[in-house]
């Protein structure tokens, strides 16, 4: 199984941050006295600039994930390889374990992998970045939470492709 950037999702993330910047610039063009003055000095301007950076950082992301057709995950016969910038295969003996987590509504695939191989592998996880398809599980060392927001396959999906290759590596 191949999981890939989802095209629509992403060029829709890209298109509605473009739009939405485009309505805040025609909604400064036309000054009236709700809108905030083009000075730094007004603190309603300075806010607007920084949604606009932050809607713009997701517009360019959007719009690199639609272009990117790189496999992110890929779970086959040798193990699980994972992208998202670290391009990192696990064997299947280096992986411990595979559940399915909810969060909210969405389910996220989580692995446990050996502690050596989890080192050895420097996969740079942060909890503070929101926007990366890799996190650390809070509490749990030397795993690793796939989201699969804007990815073209559930996390259901990836578990069913697991569990095609090693049903002994489920955890409830």
């Amino acid at each position: 199984m191949e999981v890939r950037y989802g095209r629509p999702h992403n060029l829709s993330m890209a298109v509605a941050a473009t739009g939405m910047i485009g309505i805040a610039l025609l909604n400064l063009a036309h000054q009236s006295e709700r809108m905030p003055r083009p000075s730094v000095a007004d603190s309603r301007f300075s806010l607007y600039l920084l949604l606009g950076l932050a809607l713009a950082f997701h517009a360019w992301l959007g719009f690199t994930r639609f272009v990117n057709r790189a496999p992110q995950v890929v779970i086959d016969c040798d193990g699980i390889a994972l992208g998202f910038g670290r391009n990192r295969r696990f064997t299947w003996d280096e992986i411990e374990w595979v559940r399915l987590r909810r969060f909210a509504f969405r389910p996220q695939l989580q692995i446990g992998i050996d502690p050596r191989a989890f080192a050895d592998a420097n996969l740079r996880l942060s909890l503070w970045n929101l926007d990366d398809g890799l996190r650390p599980i809070r509490g749990v060392p030397a795993a690793v939470l796939v989201r699969d927001n804007g990815l073209d396959a559930r996390a259901a999906a990836m578990l069913d492709a697991v569990k095609s290759f090693r049903p002994n590596l489920l955890r409830p």
